[in-house]
């Protein structure tokens, strides 16, 4: 998983791994009781709206990880995005790096 890669200083693999999957599951407790909510871009890209715990992990691959953890949370958090705004997840402009800060700016900043 690229989110693997971004090691801290004197960090190893083994804790990067262990940060990740701390962070995951942050996230879907947040998503699960609505504290984190989805934004779908004009091209179908996503952020996750208020995560601010995690841990360097980007958007990207955080849905990339739990999507193929098939993750209830994630899932249901997409559904409801996908019906507020209109928009699918265009998992291919996900791959592309298109990605937003601030929800309202969109593209591979």
């Amino acid at each position: 998983m690229a989110c693997e890669t971004r090691l801290l200083a004197n960090q190893t693999l083994a804790q990067r791994v262990s940060q990740i999957d701390a962070a995951l599951k942050r996230l879907e407790a947040y998503l699960q009781a609505g504290r984190v909510q989805i934004g779908i871009g004009p091209t179908g890209a996503i952020m996750f709206k208020g995560w601010q715990d995690r841990d360097d992990v980007t958007d990207a691959c955080a849905y990339r990880t739990l999507t193929s953890q098939s993750s209830w949370a994630l899932r249901q958090a997409v559904a409801r995005a996908e019906a507020t705004t209109g928009r699918k997840v265009n998992t291919r402009a996900i791959a592309a790096g298109v990605h937003s800060h601030d929800g309202k700016t969109w593209g591979k900043h």
